[in-house]
């Protein structure tokens, strides 16, 4: 039982699950110090601590229906992973898949501040584009942009704007302001992943950037993505958009723009590197960067 369990958690890739429990939480604590301001409270904490075990639950459940439709391509670029080497069936994946669905769906609705039901539905939609990315018919993981876009919207923009919806309502221009910051930056930073695994997309169909337009081409074209979003920082604080501290804010888009620079500077040096090493050191940068941002964001609005 312990060796199954094992098999489970490897399934849905916890090292991911991390980053999206962190920004709804950051998506709530955002809220709460917006103006006007709430007051802290565990009454209040409740619902951001409680989104942000389902967002985990959910990019659990996503990361394994990606798993299941990815089969033929993991056999290539990760024999390793339970379902290409045997050690899970595709029945017992599909049975957590569901499970951590049915789960997240159930925590969703029970993130309702003042009995609103957003988060519940914006979890809906999330649901929905995962499976358009991952499953046919629509299956945007073969559609290079496509692909990128339904990555972005889910676990960019929707996230922050759910993690605000566990305090406030979303009905305002703030939520969506800050998701569009972090859904830019994933439309283009979500590529790094595709570079080392060209092989076995290729084979499984998915036309991802680096194999439409090459590897030198794909790095430039999504070099953008590491900078001019966080620009936006700066510019929403000094319109008045963004409610929190000034100088946090300003420090804090012009400082993860500079280190998007350094990150540009290390794709760019030696593209052709990208589609050679397993996992680029920049994908792991888009994940400091994303932690970085979550972590910042909640310190603007809290001081």
């Amino acid at each position: 039982m312990p060796s199954r369990l094992a098999l489970y958690v490897e399934l849905s890739r916890p090292f991911t699950l991390a980053a999206p429990a962190v920004g709804f939480l950051s998506g709530g604590i955002t809220a709460i110090g917006a103006a006007p301001a709430e007051p802290w409270t565990w009454a209040v904490l409740g619902f951001p601590l409680l989104g942000a075990l389902m967002a985990a639950t959910l990019n659990a459940a996503s990361n394994a229906l990606n798993q299941i439709y990815d089969i033929a391509i993991d056999r290539v670029n990760k024999p390793g992973r339970p379902l290409p080497s045997g050690r899970l069936t595709e029945a017992e994946a599909w049975g957590f898949t569901a499970a951590a669905y049915a789960a997240a769906w159930a925590l969703a609705w029970q993130v309702a501040p003042d009995g609103r039901r957003e988060c519940f539905w914006i979890v809906v939609a999330a649901t929905a584009l995962t499976f358009a990315y991952s499953a046919p018919p629509l299956r945007t993981k073969r559609f290079g942009l496509w692909a990128n876009l339904t990555i972005a919207i889910p676990r960019g923009l929707l996230l922050k704007v759910a993690g605000w919806s566990s305090v406030k309502t979303v009905a305002g221009l703030e939520p969506w302001y800050i998701g569009a910051i972090f859904g830019l930056f994933l439309l283009g930073a979500s590529t790094t992943k595709d570079f080392a695994d060209m092989e076995g997309d290729r084979a499984g169909g998915c036309r991802t950037l680096p194999i439409q337009y090459g590897v030198r081409r794909a790095a430039w074209m999504i070099a953008p993505s590491f900078v001019l979003p966080f620009l936006l920082i700066p510019l929403g604080s000094g319109l008045g958009i963004l409610t929190g501290h000034f100088w946090l804010l300003q420090s804090l888009g012009l400082g993860v723009a500079g280190y998007g620079l350094y990150v540009c500077a290390l794709m760019l040096r030696h593209p052709e590197a990208l589609a050679v090493e397993e996992n680029h050191v920049s994908w792991t940068h888009m994940y400091r960067m994303m932690l970085i941002l979550q972590a910042g964001f909640a310190l603007a609005y809290v001081l």
